[in-house]
């Protein structure tokens, strides 16, 4: 099997090299990848993400420009996984169905997310740490739990300054 070369464009950071899996899969300009991160072949990272380490992009997944992605986020890209066909042997790349996954533009995953095959995660949506996508994240959600929920949105978070002075009160 011939493992294919990534497609990096201009100014893509990866932080260490030797300790990140990289094959088949196209990472935007600007871009930033961390240790220990793997991206697999008909993966496709825009421009100016950053993918933090310890995560894993399998193929069949987009993420457009600018998205956040923490440490330890998985995600996943059959619906019925299995290690054998239904007559015990190995399955090969025909015997399953890669389903799709989509991270629109500036959307954040917080770490240690699961996000399931087949899945949509909207524009500037938030996925809380820990959270388990199930389905479809509408623009600009802030989900969480397990299975993740709708617990507000990102268009009523505070303007940096509220969000100081917020955090200097809590002190």
């Amino acid at each position: 099997m011939t493992t294919l070369a990534p497609v990096l464009e201009d100014g893509v950071t990866i932080h260490h090299p030797h300790l990140v899996n990289l094959y088949g899969c196209h990472v935007g300009a600007g871009s930033r990848i961390g240790t220990f991160v793997e991206i697999q072949r008909n993966a496709f990272v825009g421009r100016n993400c950053k993918i933090s380490s310890h995560s894993f992009i399998c193929e069949g997944v987009t993420i457009e420009d600018g998205v956040f992605i923490g440490h330890g986020v998985m995600f996943t890209n059959d619906l019925y996984p299995s290690a054998v066909t239904e007559d015990g042997t190995v399955q090969g790349d025909s015997d399953w169905q890669v389903h799709p996954i989509r991270v629109r533009q500036r959307a954040s995953i917080g770490s240690n997310a699961t996000i399931l095959a087949g899945v949509t995660i909207g524009e500037g949506a938030l996925i809380g740490a820990g959270a388990v996508v199930t389905c479809d994240v509408p623009d600009f959600a802030i989900v969480a739990g397990v299975p993740a929920r709708i617990i507000g949105s990102t268009r009523h978070k505070p303007a940096p300054a509220e969000a100081s002075q917020a955090a200097a009160l809590a002190e």
